[in-house]
């Protein structure tokens, strides 16, 4: 399965569509690019690989792994980027401004599902993040 997230870039925050096999699953928000600093930027663009993670905080969610120069970059729930997170991706069901979104834990729930059932019987998961 082939996730693509694609973005768009504001001083603010990083606002995304999250797309699987053509279809909509949800918006996405994210920390502003910073050059790929640890807690205060996103991402880098580029080909990752997501698995399940637990975690006391989160319970169950999903990691994106081999993130260059950077760890345990999470997809997790939250409404405001520069409030909740430090590198992670939040779903959300609806954007309200650059790094801002509505409803994030309906969209989270949505997409755990999607992944899961594809991890659930084995089968590899990709994330591709482009602008």
């Amino acid at each position: 399965m082939v996730l693509f997230l694609t973005r768009t870039y504001f001083p603010d925050g990083t606002n995304g569509k999250l797309l699987c096999e053509g279809k909509f699953i949800c918006y996405t928000i994210e920390l502003p690019w910073k050059n790929n600093e640890k807690r205060v930027s996103c991402i880098p663009e580029g080909k990752y690989f997501i698995r399940k993670r637990y975690s006391q905080k989160f319970k169950w969610h999903l990691e994106v792994v081999d993130v260059k120069n950077r760890s345990l970059i999470l997809f997790h729930p939250a409404n405001n980027a520069l409030k909740e997170l430090h590198g992670c991706i939040a779903p959300v069901t609806k954007l309200s401004g650059p790094g801002l979104g509505l409803m994030s834990r309906v969209a989270f729930k949505k997409l755990k599902k999607i992944v899961y059932q594809a991890l659930d019987t084995d089968e590899s998961v990709a994330l591709i993040v482009e602008s």
